[in-house]
């Protein structure tokens, strides 16, 4: 997750603690067999702080053990509660949530939280600017990414059927060259430290927080964080079947998509917003590009991995077309947005209206 500790503690995000009132009621309700529905709303509520606790305790520690640990620990901690989540559900044969989650991360960042930033940063401030030469470089990165999603996806079906061992040996070997991606872009970030990449994942105001945490208390946080999510994830991914019967006009497709990717990162989305609106528009991109560019080149492959300890089915690269589809269009529009170093507006309203299309067309998809 972006080092935003110190913008979520002075626009007040401290609110969304709240919802972990959510995580004994979501407890309760597994254990007093409450409706389905309703365990699932209050493990996802208690998901969104927890979430914002592994990026706040990760951002102390990365603070106290020094730039290249510390962006280590952003560049693998970034997207922990949704990594657990996906696996959880990889564990229980749910592979599209998981695939769809995938997809859905990489949009939702791309057109929902980009095009909220620009949507309100430019009706707070008018037109804004940002560095285009360091936005140019992470499009490409991110076009680059994408290319390696879609690889597998196009020529799999030629190689065989997706439960053959061919396509699984091909995916593997594709999420070894995309972690070497991740890792050599890490490596550069750390080499050169005065460019900013979303691997580095820079600090709100690139300053040190006010408070900082003992490194004791930053790993306990962590720790029991880390823990809520396990438990929580358990009980989220343990409803789904029982919602999608309940509710056949939902599919698990359409909760991967849309829902999952947003529970695990909504205070990172705040802040993107927030950070937008003062006119901190470079940091805003960074966090929409960057986390979309961690899903792709880390999460992703990690998952593949992952799936190999659970036995089969195995999960592979191979999205389907109306997922690569929505992918590359998210990707060239970011990259469009990118190329004056300039945005307004009406550039993030369209964003958005792209993401509630896609949203319409995933919904009434059918299973």
């Amino acid at each position: 997750m972006t080092s935003t500790l110190k913008t979520l503690q002075k626009t007040g995000f401290n609110w969304i603690q709240i919802l972990l009132i959510g995580l004994p009621l979501a407890l309760a309700g597994e254990w007093l067999h409450w409706p389905p529905a309703a365990v699932f709303g209050f493990a996802c509520a208690a998901l969104i702080p927890l979430a914002g606790l592994i990026g706040e305790s990760t951002e102390m520690l990365a603070e106290r053990t020094g730039p290249k640990i510390g962006g280590l620990l952003n560049a693998t901690l970034g997207n922990a509660a949704e990594l657990i989540i996906t696996i959880v559900a990889i564990r229980e044969g749910l592979l599209d949530l998981v695939k769809a989650s995938i997809t859905g991360s990489i949009l939702g960042n791309l057109l929902l939280v980009l095009g909220a930033s620009l949507l309100f940063g430019g009706l707070k401030n008018g037109k804004q600017s940002f560095n285009r030469v360091v936005a140019g470089q992470n499009s490409n990165q991110l076009l680059m990414a994408l290319i390696a999603l879609a690889i597998p996806s196009l020529f799999s079906a030629a190689i065989g059927p997706d439960t053959s061992l061919k396509v699984e040996q091909f995916s593997i070997g594709v999420a070894v060259c995309m972690i070497l991606i991740y890792a050599l872009g890490t490596l550069y970030a750390f080499q050169t430290p005065t460019t900013e990449t979303p691997l580095t994942r820079p600090s709100a105001e690139h300053g040190r927080p006010e408070h900082l945490w003992s490194v004791r208390k930053s790993a306990v946080v962590l720790g029991l964080a880390t823990l809520g999510v396990v438990v929580l994830s358990e009980l989220l991914v343990g409803t789904v079947e029982p919602i999608l019967h309940e509710f056949p006009f939902i599919t698990e497709f359409f909760l991967g998509i849309i829902l999952i990717p947003i529970i695990g990162n909504v205070a990172e989305h705040l802040v993107a917003v927030q950070v937008a609106i003062k006119n901190q528009m470079d940091l805003s991109m960074e966090i929409a590009v960057g986390s979309s560019l961690q899903i792709a080149l880390f999460v992703a492959p990690v998952l593949v991995f992952a799936s190999l300890l659970f036995g089969q089915p195995y999960l592979n690269l191979h999205f389907n077309q109306f997922e690569l589809i929505a992918m590359m269009a998210a990707s060239i529009i970011t990259t469009f947005v990118s190329l004056d170093g300039e945005t307004n507006w009406l550039e993030g309203a369209q964003l958005l209206m792209v993401y509630a299309i896609l949203g319409l067309a995933f919904f009434f998809l059918p299973a």
